[in-house]
């Protein structure tokens, strides 16, 4: 073969410094977007905050309900606006959805005034007041206020431990138990091994020691608040909270109930799991009736003492969009009008800086001169990006309250099946950049916070030809499963045939799926007590 020479024509995408920033900042989330703005801030000297409310006339926007657009930059300076964009479209509905809020009372255990306790003890670090366990009232409220001020169980358990009148030894063992439970209150190590640990395996005559001191520490950590802690698994803790009810003369529960219990958990645990009330009852010994009351006992119960004190992550989402109800249109029977407008606490007010852009401006042809100016294009780009992020947010939400529009006023029963191409097909924009948008961002609406890829979701064929959203079929099963008969409740074939009777054709695995997806358990877990 000879070498030869040809041209080819071809086209092709190239992903810009420019376009890549702007993907960067479309998927990210409130917080990410947040620090990403102070990164920038940091870095380039050219871009600054807006500190003081500027008037309107420098955002470009003529109106409060005008949204601002990504083309009101000039060349040398530019600013983004924190003002809401707002547009309002129409729902047709009746009433409002109303989300009742739901709330459960922890029982209140007290104790049996076992541990001798002395008024003070500076041996512990400080002085601490005489108190004992029969003193319940005041013990919750310190454990309330204490849980609120986010203190750790072991701090709480060390406080508590000023007061014991214990040897020195005594009060040693006591506070390495403590330090050894685990979060839920549990102590998982046996003794043997938490003395193995301090002593080694050999000195027999030592271990010997430490596991009686251990012992000893351990029935007065069990003595302590909160009730259960200190058990070595679950049933112990369940057992130590009964007998604390059991001891309390004031507690409104019958003592045979509290003996029945008790008498459960002396047995294997899988069969209370199981709530096999016939096999429990043959070996309780007692009627069918004190069984499910008892069974019943021990669901009140906290398995995890430790629970009010652990200082969980708390994630705090804030909503990108806001939709308010804006009242009826044409008197009471007409449509629903909702506004959608961005929130104005989570758009960064940017601008390029006027001073340092007029000193480049005029040093042209200096040192360093074209290095400057690319980070005076970084500012004015990263501007515009952020500004075409909520600019596209605001579109798609639109288009979503538009389609979604009855749900606002019925709830999820009206969802409509939505999938990501409609509104990509409807806004011009690809898939992916409606996935981009619909990820790690909040609406906050009348009936509650959603994630924005919460409104799109698969539909199922109906009898008529049309399609029902899994959101609703969903919310139908939790419906059905709330009504049903607690003695018999409802298989996932009896589901699934409702569901047929309501038009909608679901078949039994993908009932179940959806009851799992719900964390509904199956009907023999459902059973009532």
């Amino acid at each position: 073969m000879k070498p030869g020479l040809s041209l080819r024509v071809s086209q092709h995408l190239s992903l810009t410094p420019q376009l890549q920033q702007s993907i960067r900042l479309l998927q990210l989330s409130t917080l990410e977007l947040s620090q990403e703005v102070e990164q920038m801030l940091d870095e380039n000297p050219f871009l600054e905050r807006v500190v003081e409310e500027a008037p309107r006339e420098e955002f470009g926007l003529e109106a409060a309900d005008t949204p601002a657009q990504a083309d009101d930059y000039s060349a040398d300076d530019a600013m983004f606006s924190g003002a809401a964009s707002a547009s309002s479209t129409s729902a047709e509905g009746q009433n409002d959805a109303e989300t009742p809020g739901a709330g459960a009372d922890e029982p209140d255990w007290s104790g049996d005034g076992t541990v001798e306790m002395a008024p003070n003890d500076a041996e512990w670090g400080g002085d601490a007041p005489a108190r004992n366990r029969n003193d319940s009232e005041g013990d919750e409220a310190d454990a309330t206020e204490l849980a609120r001020s986010h203190e750790s169980l072991t701090s709480f358990l060390h406080r508590q431990a000023l007061a014991l009148r214990l040897s020195e030894i005594d009060r040693a063992a006591l506070r390495f138990l403590i330090e050894s439970l685990n979060d839920d209150g549990y102590l998982e190590e046996p003794l043997e091994a938490l003395a193995i640990s301090l002593a080694g395996p050999d000195d027999l005559e030592q271990l010997e020691e430490l596991v009686h001191r251990f012992t000893v520490a351990q029935r007065l950590l069990q003595s302590l608040e909160p009730v259960g802690v200190g058990a070595r698994n679950l049933a112990e803790c369940l057992t130590l909270q009964l007998k604390a009810l059991a001891a309390d003369e004031d507690s409104a529960i019958d003592p045979d109930t509290v003996q029945t219990a008790l008498r459960i958990c002396q047995q294997p645990l899988e069969m209370l799991a199981r709530r096999d009330i016939r096999r429990l009852t043959q070996l309780c010994g007692d009627s069918e009736e004190r069984t499910r009351a008892a069974m019943a006992l021990i669901a009140r119960l906290e398995p995890r003492p430790g629970r009010r004190f652990a200082d969980v992550e708390r994630n705090i989402i804030v909503p990108d969009v806001i939709v308010r109800k804006a009242g009826r249109a044409n008197g009471q029977g007409g449509q629903h009008n909702f506004i959608v407008q961005l929130n104005p606490d989570v758009m960064p007010r940017l601008r390029v800086h006027d001073i340092y852009a007029g000193a480049l401006r005029g040093h042209k042809g200096s040192e360093g001169h074209q290095g400057m100016q690319q980070r005076l294009q970084e500012a004015r780009w990263f501007i515009k990006n952020i500004q075409q992020r909520f600019d596209t947010i605001l579109r798609v939400s639109r288009a979503i309250v538009e389609r979604q529009k009855n749900f606002f006023t019925h709830g999820e029963l009206a969802m409509r099946p939505l999938v990501l191409r409609d509104i990509a097909d409807e806004l011009g924009l690809h898939e992916s950049t409606i996935s981009r948008v619909t990820t790690a961002k909040y609406m906050a609406t009348p009936i509650g916070t959603y994630e924005l890829k919460y409104f799109f979701g698969s539909g199922l064929g109906t009898e008529t030809g049309g399609n029902a959203s899994s959101t609703a079929v969903r919310a139908l099963i939790k419906q059905f499963v709330a009504a049903e008969n607690p003695a018999k409740p409802l298989s996932d074939s009896q589901i699934a045939d409702m569901l047929k009777e309501q038009g909608i054709e679901c078949a039994r695995r993908t009932v179940a799926k959806y009851r799992e997806a719900l964390k509904i358990a199956p009907a023999n877990l459902r059973k009532a007590l």
